[in-house]
């Protein structure tokens, strides 16, 4: 779910780093690292749904080729979460990660969540074989595997819809910094949208400082808040 290391520079990443892991209640997966869970334990599929899917009008903006993208894939919930929205909408997903969980970890993850695991077979096999781009179901995945600090600014791509799934910006604060805040929106469609479950005033001033009109909203279960916006203009 995060993409950079804490204490490191852009430039300080060798290889691939795995997740580390420890787990709640034995399904609940947090992160030793940053110290924080992948998922809200009041219910992160349901906590997907309200900030990711409804911060960015989702369903109803969907149309084919409708591109998705999102800072944070971690156990690849949001992706099901996508899909279960929408099954059979050609999409476009592309996720930037830097420490990727092995499938076995991912599978255990989605036992939490039975509607989404009865879904989520082909994710957890093609990641198993190694597959950062492959098709599930009808959507077409391209997971970004690095440092996000250097794999965004080179990506070629723009998101119609941004999901920002990073973790805490308490814990991870590079991950929310202005400079990243302001890749996502020079890698955002004209109208583009975001969502994220964090309202810290300085992710917002942010996103604001890059381009897009923020609302600050009602957050899922204990949050208070979450934010979202569109986007409206380059910087």
């Amino acid at each position: 779910m995060p993409m950079v290391p804490p204490q490191k520079g852009i430039g300080e990443m060798t290889g691939k780093e795995q997740a580390s892991l420890a787990w709640r209640e034995g399904m609940i997966p947090v992160s030793t690292r940053f110290d924080d869970p992948y998922f809200s334990l009041a219910g992160g599929l349901e906590e997907t749904r309200h900030v990711f899917l409804t911060g960015n009008d989702l369903p109803a903006r969907l149309t084919p080729g409708f591109h998705v993208a999102e800072l944070g894939f971690g156990t690849g919930l949001n992706l099901l979460a996508l899909h279960l929205c929408a099954p059979g909408v050609p999409l476009r997903y592309t996720t930037f990660e830097g420490f990727p969980m092995t499938a076995a970890e991912m599978a255990r993850a989605h036992q939490a969540f039975p509607q989404a695991a009865a879904v989520a077979a082909p994710l957890v096999h093609a990641w198993g074989q190694g597959a950062r781009s492959f098709t599930f179901h009808a959507i077409a995945v391209t997971v970004i595997e690095g440092d996000v600090r250097q794999t965004l600014p080179t990506w070629e791509g723009a998101a119609d819809a941004w999901f920002l799934d990073g973790f805490s910006p308490a814990k991870n604060p590079e991950m929310w910094n202005d400079d990243l805040m302001a890749q996502v929106a020079r890698h955002t469609a004209p109208g583009g949208s975001f969502a994220t479950y964090t309202a810290a005033g300085h992710v917002r001033r942010a996103l604001t400082a890059a381009g897009f009109q923020v609302e600050r909203r009602a957050g899922f279960g204990t949050k208070r808040h979450m934010s979202a916006g569109r986007f409206g203009g380059r910087t």
